[in-house]
């Protein structure tokens, strides 16, 4: 039996550290990364035959659990049918009107392989709508790594951006605007300031990439009025949060009707899949119907189309109350194990997916620095030898799927218990 460290060995000689994501390669919490080999319902099966219970969720997208039979045959009949054509498929139809039917914001849309895709084409798109150029970004959304969007803040709240990574140009990097999110009177500043150059304002509704960070009382529907007011777009970056509540996602909850939003994760059901869709008259402006080109050979994928078909099949009315019903006992159960505990720690929560802090709840990237970050390693390896699968970085957000059943979570909040007894000392 191979073990999980002769993997890594083998993979470190031929792929970059050893892994094709960053995150995968655990420097955040310390040791070695586990290989898994397959998964069933709510758990992972490692290479030496180890079960962890999965809160990872393939970050997100498996939201109904690992292998549901339902979505496993779609799969099967389309591989049957030929693995990829190149060419149109009337299950990109299917599954867009299946989009289309819950996201009232969007009108049209168009298929990519992955969110980042998504987000790139999106923001390309707004740029050539508006005829303008800058986009304001939030600290601590992700959006994938297009250069535009891979930017950290500037020196003050009205400096443009500075590129985070080397390969990112100066020159990319002086169109990006980064904001503090929940900051709205940040965002009317930087309108006041060259508000007729911005193109657009691109947010993740709920800031899934620093914890699950809220957005405050009237952020969101403050963003919608300062883009309408000064000609902007606003794109809600709903790849995570997309699907994990019913009929619409964060913008149904709130009320607020995006010009574009970014799709990806669940409407993959596990295959690389994202979209971007919104305002007809803002697609439209897209090749072939205009002129602002976007394309990708793999986009629509007959069998990531089954997957995605198969998956928003399975989740019903019935399916999201389950859902609400397992993410609210595991916050519940988390909380009463820190107070059982002594410690101090807050969850933010959206349907059945879930942030973890050590302090109190944070509204941007700059107060989830402020707590304990630095107790989320030995939280995450305490769960991990005993057998439970959580993000193995501090900043990342967790989930619940319908086969995380009540024992399952049960026994998750009695570990966390004991994870959270031995931080105590620490707090």
């Amino acid at each position: 039996m191979v073990s999980s460290k002769e993997c890594f060995e083998r993979a470190k000689r031929c792929l970059v550290g050893g892994v094709n994501s960053p995150v995968r390669a655990f420097r955040a919490v310390g040791g070695e990364p586990v290989f898994f080999k397959s998964a069933k319902g709510c758990r992972l099966f490692d290479v030496e035959d180890n079960s962890y219970v999965d809160y990872v969720c393939s970050w997100g997208p498996m939201i109904l659990g690992h292998g549901d039979p339902h979505v496993l045959d779609a799969v099967h009949r389309a591989v049957e049918e030929g693995l990829s054509f190149g060419a149109c498929s009337p299950l990109e139809a299917r599954l867009g009107e299946m989009i289309k039917d819950k996201f009232p914001s969007i009108r049209k849309l168009r298929f990519t392989s992955s969110g980042t895709e998504a987000v790139m084409g999106a923001v390309r798109l707004a740029r050539g709508f508006t005829g303008r150029d800058v986009i304001i970004k939030f600290e601590g959304c992700y959006h994938g790594h297009s250069d535009s969007l891979l930017v950290s803040a500037g020196s003050g709240a009205l400096t443009f951006g500075t590129p985070s990574s080397p390969g990112v140009t100066r020159g990319c990097a002086a169109d990006t605007l980064v904001i503090r999110y929940n900051h709205l009177e940040e965002v009317e500043a930087a309108f006041r300031a060259c508000g007729e150059r911005i193109a657009a304002v691109i947010v993740e509704p709920w800031g899934g990439n620093m914890g699950l960070v809220p957005p405050e009382k009237g952020f969101l529907r403050g963003l919608r009025d300062i883009t309408l007011r000064h000609g902007s777009l606003l794109i809600f970056d709903e790849v995570i949060t997309g699907f994990r509540v019913p009929e619409g996602g964060v913008q149904n909850l709130e009320g607020i009707e995006p010009d574009i939003t970014c799709l990806g994760k669940i409407i993959g059901g596990g295959m690389p899949v994202g979209a971007f869709g919104g305002r007809e008259d803002v697609m439209s402006r897209l090749s072939p119907e205009g002129p602002v080109y976007q394309a990708g050979t793999l986009s629509g994928n007959p069998v990531a189309m089954a997957c995605g078909i198969a998956t928003l099949e399975r989740l019903t009315p019935e399916s999201y109350r389950e859902l609400e019903s397992k993410g609210a006992a595991l916050e519940r159960g988390i909380l009463d194990a820190a107070h059982r505990a002594g410690i101090t720690v807050s969850v933010s929560r959206l349907g059945s997916a879930l942030g973890l802090f050590f302090g109190p709840m944070p509204k941007d990237l700059e107060g989830v620095k402020g707590t304990r970050v630095d107790l989320y390693p030995r939280f995450f390896n305490h769960m991990l030898s005993r057998g439970f699968y959580f993000p193995p970085s501090a900043y990342e957000t967790f989930f619940v799927s319908l086969a995380h059943d009540d024992q399952v979570i049960d026994a998750t909040v009695r570990e966390l218990l004991q994870a959270f007894i031995e931080l105590r000392g620490d707090m």
